[in-house]
């Protein structure tokens, strides 16, 4: 036959709730609080160092698409101007002889041609300042 025990019957554990010390003395919505807060600290701060903002609206989309090409050309052409030396003429200075090894192009042609004259800009801006 069955044998009958005098112990009592083992104890369950506590049910987990939100005021269930899990460690250190901290209850375990405190604990999740802290690790909630770390988490937003570590995206924001990933947020702040990574420009990783979403546009919202497809106009906004296609506003940063046309400014990103916008700047792209700019870039392209800024490569294309020459140096500022080459593009001014410092009055009083001494005109370099000509190199005869020079390769001749198609604008030095042309300015040989016209006598080197300045372009109609030049001389509105002269005409203004007097």
């Amino acid at each position: 036959l069955s044998q009958a025990t005098t112990e009592p019957p083992k104890k369950k554990p506590d049910p987990v709730t939100s005021e269930t010390v899990v460690i250190w003395g901290l209850r375990l919505w405190q604990v999740i609080g802290i690790f909630a807060i770390f988490v937003l600290a570590v995206i924001i701060t990933l947020c702040c160092i990574f420009k990783c903002r979403i546009p919202r609206t497809k106009k906004e989309i296609e506003a940063r698409y046309a400014q990103r090409q916008a700047a792209k050309t700019y870039a392209d052409k800024l490569e294309t101007v020459p140096p500022l030396n080459e593009l001014t003429e410092i009055p009083g200075a001494q005109v370099a002889e000509e190199k005869k090894e020079e390769i001749p192009t198609v604008s030095g042609k042309v300015d040989k041609a016209q006598g080197k004259k300045d372009g109609p800009k030049g001389s509105k801006k002269k005409d203004s300042e007097k």
